[in-house]
């Protein structure tokens, strides 16, 4: 049970604090609308899994032993964070409120575009690495570990939901969308520095 308190805390903590995956599903809700930003809360769900796997298989005691790979991991990571926030700084489409219902093509592009933001999140992956060391115990079962893991992706899944039904509201988006060009060079710079910053903290 204290295990079970321990990850749940250290969940909520890591899922409200602003980063990427907020911006991005922002972006999404505001944009493309509400059935875009929830599945780029399913896509975010999913990468989360993708940091439970190599951690509870073992990987993470590589990347703890290879600064090298650490390193490259943190780069990767912060290049994809920089991309995503020069696409929405140097964005020109112009959103209208009208026609923006989300196809199935940009709602399968804002699940990708949500695991890969999760997946390539160094702050995700320093978290559920984090998480499972202090938590986890030597010789627990996989489905514990795996059951901690999926807890993880559904309180990602809950809360990236939520904010996909607030910013996909008709008032609101429809203040963001009055305001596009502001509000995508917010989102943009908010992506390119939290990119910069995850790439000098990988550098020290």
């Amino acid at each position: 049970m204290t295990e079970l308190i321990a990850v749940a805390l250290f969940t909520l903590l890591a899922v409200i604090s602003p980063g990427a995956d907020f911006a991005m599903v922002t972006r999404s809700s505001y944009a493309q609308g509400r059935k875009a930003g929830l599945a780029a809360a399913v896509g975010i769900a999913l990468g989360v899994q993708v940091h439970v796997l190599y951690t509870v298989l073992g990987i993470a005691v590589i990347i703890s032993q290879s600064p090298a790979l650490f390193l490259g991991m943190k780069v990767l990571g912060a290049g994809y964070l920089v991309y995503l926030g020069y696409q929405s700084l140097t964005n020109t489409r112009r959103i209208s409120l009208d026609g923006v219902a989300a196809s199935a093509a940009s709602v399968t592009q804002a699940l990708r575009t949500g695991f890969l933001t999760n997946a390539l999140n160094p702050k995700t992956m320093l978290f559920v690495i984090s998480a499972f060391t202090q938590v986890v115990q030597p010789g627990s079962s996989l489905a514990l570990d795996f059951a901690y893991g999926a807890f993880m992706s559904v309180a990602h899944w809950l809360w990236f939901s939520l904010v996909a039904v607030f910013f996909s509201s008709t008032a609101l988006r429809k203040a963001m969308i009055e305001r596009q060009r502001l509000v995508d060079r917010v989102i943009g710079l908010a992506l390119i520095g939290l990119g910069l910053a995850v790439a000098v903290t990988g550098m020290r």
